[in-house]
């Protein structure tokens, strides 16, 4: 799996508020971190309760995902996303970045996320994601 596939592969997940598919792209003892002061979550059971948590209240979710920068040894990438959807009916955005790195497999070891969250639909800018 490359990097592309992974980011791929998760922003599917998303869309599809597919838990399982999410678990899917991680190692057994990955870290899933989606606050910078929280503990995390740990391997494909964490992600999976984390996902079905967070995509519960998601509604019609319109995720799009930038294009990684890449190590050169492939181990680490940062790639934006903008997700755009109704949460408990309101409209939200939901704009940040992943900060990955991976194992042999491609299997993402480490998940560290920021984000902004704002009430409101935002579209990114035309030049969004490069």
């Amino acid at each position: 799996m490359t990097v592309q596939d992974w980011v791929d592969g998760y922003g599917q997940a998303w869309r599809d508020k597919d838990p399982e598919a999410a678990a899917a792209l991680f190692t057994e003892d990955a870290t899933y971190r989606d606050h910078p002061t929280g503990e995390g979550y740990r391997g494909p059971d964490g992600v999976r309760t984390y996902w079905t948590n967070i995509t519960a209240p998601q509604q019609d979710p319109d995720v799009r995902m930038g294009t990684p920068i890449v190590s050169a040894d492939n181990r680490r990438a940062a790639v934006e996303f903008w997700a755009r959807f109704l949460n408990d009916g309101q409209p939200v955005s939901v704009i940040g970045i992943l900060f990955l790195r991976f194992a042999d497999s491609g299997l993402c070891e480490e998940l560290r996320e920021t984000w902004n969250f704002e009430m409101g639909d935002h579209a990114p800018p035309a030049d969004w994601g490069g």
